[in-house]
Parts: structure tokens; sequence; C-alpha cells
């Protein structure tokens, strides 16, 4: 077999990142986060074991990225779904009802995730964490903002404090009144963005989330990959 080229070795290494996240994501949402370890991850993405911690320096770190991940992706879905809009105030419609839906339909893993946010290492600053930010801050942006520094930072704080209010164990909120404070904060109208009874694209919970990763491998690369796709990075 002839050397793999360097692309061809950074592609292999992007999709074992991507099983990994994609992993991490099903396993927590199915058994929450201390039933679940870095071994199952692994197992579930068909990965060496010795790459999770050579992506990720421990399992809060690879959760918190998988769940921005999943965040980031969902958001993007939802500000581009058709019919497009450019409107600054469905834009932000749909940007709240995003996140209010992950909280809505994965409580378990929305739970977790805002449990480790608490933890000494806050934020996790990672790729997917910040995609996620530059969506919401141009979603800030063009609702009107004259100072996005500021009203981002706000809007962010409002989403955590309404997703820890409704996925609180045995007291927490239903979406509508979460919901209807949040529109009445940005001035939006009830119908905008996905109302709670609207049959809209993301509005259940679905169990397939391999959209929100890229695992595939160009077409050239497919038939020879399994001889480096199991070993770490630095044995390749």
């Amino acid at each position: 077999m002839s050397p793999r080229s360097a692309s061809v070795n950074e592609e292999l290494r992007r999709r074992s990142r991507e099983r990994l996240l994609q992993a991490a994501v099903e396993l927590v949402s199915e058994r929450g986060y201390e039933a679940t370890t870095l071994g199952d991850i692994a197992d579930r993405a068909g990965s060496a074991r010795g790459l999770v911690s050579y992506y990720f320096p421990g399992k809060r770190r690879l959760v918190q990225s998988a769940v921005h991940r999943l965040m980031h992706r969902t958001l993007e879905e939802a500000l581009e779904r058709e019919p497009r809009t450019e409107d600054g105030r469905e834009r932000m419609a749909r940007a709240i009802d995003a996140i209010l839906g992950l909280a809505r339909d994965r409580p378990v893993l929305m739970r977790q995730h805002m449990a480790g946010l608490l933890q000494a290492e806050g934020f996790v600053q990672c790729p997917e964490q910040r995609r996620l930010a530059e969506l919401l801050r141009d979603t800030v942006a063009r609702h009107g903002s004259c100072d996005v520094d500021t009203d981002y930072p706000v809007l962010r704080s409002l989403l955590m404090g309404s997703v820890y209010a409704m996925v609180l164990p045995n007291v927490g909120m239903p979406l509508r009144p979460v919901r209807a404070e949040l529109f009445t904060r940005y001035r939006l109208g009830w119908d905008q963005g996905v109302p709670p009874d609207a049959a809209a694209p993301g509005g259940t919970c679905e169990t397939d989330l391999s959209r929100f990763f890229s695992t595939g491998l160009p077409a050239r690369d497919s038939g020879d990959s399994a001889a480096v796709e199991d070993q770490p990075p630095y044995l390749k």
C-alpha cells in the first residue's frame, strides 16, 4: 500500500473526532453522564480508546464539545431552513426556539450539560463553542443591537437560564411560559419562529443525529481507511 498523503491522514483524524462527538451525544442522551465512560464512547464510535485522550483531555471536555456541536448545528439549521429570511426578529425567534427545543426534547443531555458548566472549568473554549457564539452574536446583530458585545452575553445568559429552568428535575418549567417570557423580552410575535403547537423541522426529538456530525470520507478514500482509522494519530 502506498504511503498516505498528509491530507488523507488529516481527513481520517477529522472523521475520528466527529465520530467521538456523535457517540458522546448519543450515549449521554441514553444513559446520562455518570453512566457513560470514555471506553463506552470509543466503542460506540468504533475507535481506539487512545483516540479519546488524544483529542480531548477528559470526559467533561468531550461531552461539552459534543453538546456545543449539537447546539450550534441545531441553531444553524433553524436559522437557514426554508423559507430563508434576513428578518432580524424572525431569526431571533428561530434561535430561541432552537435552543428551547433542545431542552424540551433532550432534557437528560441538556441537564448534564448545564451541570458541567457549573464545574471549575466552566465553558469549554473549543471550535464548537466558538461557532455557537458566532451564530448567537450574528443573531443579536441582525435583531438590531447597537452594542453586540453587551447584548450577546445577555442573550446567552437568558437562554442558559431558560434551559436550566426547563430541565430542573421534578420542577422543570414547561416550554410555553419560558418562551413567552423570552418573546416578550425581544418583542417577538408568538407566531414567529416555531410555535410550540406547530409542526416544523426540528420539532420532534429525532434519534438519528448523523446529519450534525460529518463522519463521511471522500469517495477516493473510502476503500482503505481501516488500516489507520483505529490508531491514534501519533502512531500513523
